[in-house]
């Protein structure tokens, strides 16, 4: 926009409007540039006009409902005496049927390198001692408080309410407090980084879909251990990722240089192709984040320490900015497809009984809804109701498409879940199947992979071992070679879908791919129609 001085009535609703249909495309979220062109030219404003238009642009957010803060200021150089501004502004709104914006940020890293630790400082919004006290609030189980080692997933979550300001534990005493205040959630999926908990770690990435992947370097390390595989890992998944430089207070700058250098020469490596950029100044990360969620090409590396909290609001500038990936349009067609939940995770809690997490991929699940559950190990699927729902520890009505949560199921039989299942609504027949061909690429291997190999897959929330059946056209495959695979689940069949993103593993062997073609096992083999007959009941 260029300028918005006293505009009159008509021009004002039509700047509302406007106004209105820009938050619906960015999902709640907006960015005005002031004093620019509409062809992009840098004009600038004068001081007071600055002042009208940031006045109107306020009137106008008040008459639909939402927040702004300036986010930078800039002055131009333009053929005048008077100096010349132009400002970025962001708009932001939470949507009217939902709470907040919601965000998945998934952390790898080498272990020890500080992810934890980042995620209590940011959480808790009090600096680490440089003893790991940070991180205690963050682990799960007695051996990692004892070894200081993450294994399992945990999640932890940062708000930042309409005013671009961070909500986290060091003001709200609970989940449900920071849920209420702020506009934008930003979920951490704090995944382990040792090479033990590898298969936890390539779950967390590929069952909880995160929209961008941080990856944690240590200054003083540097690209060491398991750093390249998790690199290589969020681009095989192609999960967007910026990079942060941890302990940064450890070491001199000469040792930060180095890194930031090793980095930026994988980086530009013909397998990556990304264009590193080090974000200095608040100026640059509001860039960043711009250019980041607009181009994938780019990958942000902040610098910052955990204790003496240097850099540490350069990152806080970031992930308020950091726009959504799909717009609303994308997600409107996913609700509009039938019910299907993965899940993830399994608990048994008192007084409620069985609960399941998991990620809805498709559709809008809703209190009280009838679904049915499975592949059971011999293939069927059990009738369930969902009890009741709730979002980041906070209790919800309506689940919409791509929104992660946890269902409870009343007192259905725990025994009868495993990880891996889908729950979908009853009249959509879900194809499973034991056998699959998939389009892969073996990223390493040490001798040939050949026919009767067993493989570890991992299919979005599926794993499960596999034998190679056949690869066509070839008897052999060798490092860096492309083919399509038959494979065949050991244990149970799974659902899966046609164009699913594949990994598979099996000690230093990796490769990826993509589902091509299932031989489905049609409905009346694995006995649906006798668990959904109408005088039986599976409870």
């Amino acid at each position: 926009q260029l300028k918005l001085v006293n505009p009159s009535q008509y021009r004002f609703e039509h700047l509302v409007t406007q106004m209105k249909w820009r938050l619906q495309e960015g999902r709640g979220e907006a960015v005005y540039q002031i004093g620019v062109e509409d062809n992009g030219l840098l004009v600038g404003l004068s001081e007071e006009e600055m002042r009208a238009s940031l006045k109107t642009l306020r009137r106008m957010a008040e008459k639909v409902g939402a927040d702004i803060t300036v986010l930078r200021e800039r002055e131009v150089d333009y053929d005048s005496d008077v100096p010349r501004k132009i400002t970025e502004v962001l708009v932001r709104k939470v949507p009217d049927n939902q709470q907040f914006l919601d965000l998945r940020v998934a952390v790898l890293g080498n272990v020890d390198s500080g992810k934890s630790t980042l995620l209590g400082v940011l959480t808790q919004g009090e600096l680490d001692n440089g003893r790991g006290r940070a991180r205690l609030n963050l682990f799960r189980h007695l051996h990692e408080i004892q070894s200081g080692r993450t294994s399992s997933i945990s999640f932890e979550i940062l708000g930042f309410n309409s005013k671009g300001e961070v909500v986290n534990y060091s003001d709200s005493r609970t989940a449900e407090e920071i849920c209420e205040s702020s506009s934008k959630m930003i979920t951490f999926i704090d995944l382990a980084g040792h090479h033990k908990y590898l298969k936890t770690t390539i779950f967390g990435l590929t069952s909880y879909c995160p929209d961008f992947a941080m990856l944690v370097v240590s200054a003083n390390t540097g690209i060491a251990g398991t750093t390249r595989e998790h690199l290589g890992l969020a681009m095989a998944l192609k999960v967007p990722f910026f990079i942060v430089i941890s302990k940064v207070d450890l070491c001199s700058k000469a040792t930060v240089e180095r890194t930031v250098k090793q980095l930026e020469r994988i980086l530009k490596q013909p397998g990556c192709n990304k264009l590193p950029l080090l974000v200095n100044s608040d100026d640059d990360a509001v860039t960043a984040a711009q250019q980041f969620a607009q181009s994938p090409n780019i990958t942000p590396i902040f610098t910052l320490s955990s204790v003496s909290g240097e850099n540490l609001d350069l990152l806080k500038v970031f992930l308020n900015i950091l726009p959504p990936l799909t717009n609303s349009k994308e997600q409107e067609e996913l609700m509009q497809q039938l019910t299907e939940f993965q899940v993830d995770e399994i608990y048994t809690v008192p007084e409620v009984g069985t609960v399941v997490g998991g990620t809805l991929s498709s559709g809008i699940c809703r209190e009280g809804e009838n679904l049915v559950v499975g592949p059971t190990d011999d293939g069927k699927f059990l009738r369930l109701k969902v009890c009741s729902i709730q979002r980041n520890r906070s209790a919800c009505r309506v689940l919409r498409a791509g929104q992660a949560a946890t269902l409870a199921l009343g007192p259905f039989d725990r025994s009868l879940l495993r990880k891996g299942m889908v729950m979908v609504s009853p009249e959509m027949n879900p194809t499973i199947c034991s056998v699959f061909e998939a389009e892969i690429v073996l990223l390493f291997h040490a001798t040939t992979f050949r026919k009767g190999f067993q493989v570890t897959v991992h299919v979005g929330n599926v794993r499960q071992t596999a034998i190679v059946e056949k690869i066509h056209g070839k008897d052999k495959l060798r490092t860096g070679e492309k083919a399509v695979v038959r494979f065949r689940f050991i244990k149970h069949p799974e659902y899966l879908k046609i164009g699913a993103k594949l990994l598979f593993r099996e000690g230093v062997t990796k490769g990826i791919g993509h589902v091509t073609d299932l031989q489905a096992i049609t409905t009346k083999e694995n006995g649906l129609e006798e668990s959904l007959g109408p005088g039986q009941r599976n409870f």
